[in-house]
């Protein structure tokens, strides 16, 4: 089995009783059947072959075959259990070796049948060491009805070489479309071939291939971001400089065997490790809150927030306290930090965070993110690391790959409208120092970063300002066909395939006023239906008007087109009247608060004197009595 032979899978496990060590040269038989396929779908196949023996051989001499075979039952124990003595593998391993020498194997087909298939052990590589994490998708056949050339035909995938070949083709031909096409089979079947077998190969749902990620990246940028997220991120780690210096720190874990390098020139407090002997979430370093184990990509939001000392910072997202114990070392412990979360179970997560960093400015609360502009609306920061479906950490969260659909997302999107706002109102347009909201997701989708941007630029009083952040990949103007403020390239998005980092995105608004714009702004979408409605009513008058009747239509149309000019006439001139009337009384408001202004003054004026010369008289009288 290459590195790791047979014989380390039958060493001491934790947790079990140790089994006898067998002779390595004994078990070499059954190694060899082990290729790309786990240790359990073997055992699977061996048993039933070993329940069709057991079959013939009492079909044969005329027994019952009801009930589960004897070597399914010693094949579960050998998988599962580690306390078998040698028979039982001894057997196994009679049974590996004939069906060696017979150099074939049973295969079961979808319609339940079994047959004979010829095995060659250089047809697939052997794994290099057994591991139980998820294979790629087996050699099963998978069929996928597509509709080509106007036809519906059966595409199937017998394994993985020809599933690779056929998604170089597709990308080939999608790539020089025009010349390389077939006449009668749009490109939009190609696309769908093309998200079906991606799907397959790579354990996605196709809403997520089809929907969301073959329409952000181009062809030449799709299979890169699907490799990055099968390839875990590199481990980094921030300085807590409340307690200690990045210099010092990597002179001390260096001590200790560990391998870094600094994370780059953008961050310095960031470290990144590339081998480590000693696990770094137990050193005494690390218990001495001298530094976390946070990603790269979530030190971007707090980066582009900026922090200055003795502000009031608001963390609505706060849970498990990373982002915020980086606000408060910025802040180097003055001000005030409100770290809040709306989950009880996650609060304490960073209460531990904070205390054993050395936070001493920060105050926890457990309040809806949506509601926390009702209390207090003068913070001068506002961080909204807002709950996203992940599709930015798929590498960390495999299961995103199946379990995330349009509604999710969706729904989450309506939710990260709603925590944005509130913090846009959280936040005082009259500070001095801020007035700034930061708003970043770990997603890629567009539905949950630029719409919920673009809905704030139109529901408040704010606009997009840089991030601070000289690398990344702007936010999206126009995509699917939607427009979004010109202004939403001055957001970043960050992607594994290029910056080798968890996908994220990040944008800062700056808020102009803590007023809030009119309803008309909201009406905007809405008022263009109307308006497309209006000319078609408009389109069927006029259709009407071709007859006898539609001269009669023009004609009132006519008398009330001239009334109605006189009315509006008439109304623009009381327009007129009224406006000066307003400005005139306007003038008198402003003349009798100059003069209540200058009375007032002067008022101050005569009181300030009179003290003045009371305290002197007293001061005089103090003086005499002493020199008495």
């Amino acid at each position: 089995m290459g590195k790791r032979d047979f014989k380390t899978l039958q060493e001491k496990r934790p947790g079990r009783k140790s089994r006898k060590q067998k002779d390595p040269t004994e078990v070499q038989t059954s190694a060899k059947l082990l290729s790309r396929k786990s240790k359990t779908r073997f055992a699977k196949r061996l048993a039933k072959k070993r329940e069709l023996n057991s079959t013939e051989e009492r079909l044969e001499s005329g027994e019952s075959v009801n009930g589960k075979s004897e070597a399914s039952r010693l094949t579960h124990d050998w998988v599962e259990s580690d306390d078998e003595g040698e028979d039982t593998a001894l057997d196994i391993e009679k049974e590996s070796s004939e069906s060696d020498e017979s150099d074939g194997e049973l295969v079961e087909e979808e319609d339940g049948t079994d047959r004979v298939e010829s095995f060659d052990e250089d047809s697939e590589p052997l794994d290099d060491e057994y591991t139980d994490e998820p294979t790629e998708p087996s050699s099963k056949s998978v069929s996928t009805n597509l509709q080509l050339g106007g036809g519906t035909i059966e595409t199937s995938t017998p394994d993985l070489e020809s599933l690779t070949a056929r998604i170089k083709e597709t990308m080939e031909v999608l790539s020089d479309f025009k010349s390389r096409r077939d006449p009668d089979t749009p490109r939009g079947d190609y696309l769908d071939l093309l998200a079906a077998d991606l799907a397959n190969y790579y354990n996605y749902n196709t809403y997520l291939i089809r929907d969301v990620i073959m329409e952000i990246f181009p062809l030449n940028e799709l299979l890169e971001f699907l490799e990055a997220n099968e390839v875990d991120r590199p481990v980094t780690l921030r300085t807590n400089t409340l307690k200690t210096r990045r210099r010092e720190l990597a002179q001390a874990l260096i001590g200790r065997g560990v391998n870094l390098d600094p994370l780059g020139d953008w961050t310095k407090v960031g470290l990144v490790v590339f081998d480590s002997p000693v696990p770094l979430g137990a050193t005494p370093e690390y218990l001495a809150g001298h530094y976390v184990l946070q990603g790269a990509s979530s030190l971007l939001p707090v980066v582009a927030l900026a922090p200055q000392e003795r502000e009031k910072v608001l963390d609505a997202c706060a849970a498990p306290g990373m982002k915020a114990s980086y606000i408060a070392q910025l802040m180097r412990n003055t001000g005030v930090l409100f770290a809040n979360d709306a989950s009880k179970e996650r609060i304490r997560a960073v209460l531990g965070n904070l205390h054993r960093l050395g936070v001493s400015n920060a105050v926890v609360t457990n309040l809806d993110a949506r509601n926390v502009h009702r209390s207090n609306r003068n913070f001068d920061r506002v961080l909204v690391d807002a709950p996203c479906s992940g599709t930015g950490i798929i590498a960390k969260d495999p299961s995103v790959k199946t379990s995330k659909s349009q509604e999710d997302i969706l729904g989450l999107a309506a939710l990260q409208k709603e925590l944005l706002l509130a913090a846009i109102d959280a936040c005082d347009a009259k500070s001095r120092t801020g007035g700034y909201v930061v708003y970043s997701t770990c997603s890629i989708t567009v539905e949950e970063n630029e719409w919920v941007v673009d809905c704030a630029l139109r529901r408040r009083d704010v606009k997009l300002v840089a991030t601070g952040i000289h690398f990344g990949s702007p936010g999206f103007t126009q995509i699917r066909g939607r427009r979004f403020h010109p202004t939403m390239n001055l957001a970043k998005r960050f992607y594994p395939h290029k910056q080798n980092m968890d996908g994220f995105f990040v944008a800062k608004l700056k808020k102009l006023s803590n007023d809030k714009p009119k309803a008309g702004n909201k009406v905007e979408e809405e008022g263009d239906k109307v308006g497309q409605l209006n000319n078609n009513n408009r389109g069927e008058k006029r259709k009407l008007s071709e007859g006898g009747e539609g001269k009669k239509v023009k004609s009132a149309k006519k008398r009330k087109g001239k009334s109605g000019d006189k009315l509006e006439n008439n109304k623009e001139g009381n327009k007129e009247v009224s406006g000066d009337i307003k400005s005139k009384k306007r003038r008198r408001k402003k003349k009798k608060g100059d003069k209540e202004t200058k009375e007032g003054t002067d008022r101050l004026k005569a009181k300030l004197v009179m003290k003045a010369r009371h305290f002197a008289k007293k001061r005089n009288a103090k003086r005499k009595q002493m020199k008495k």
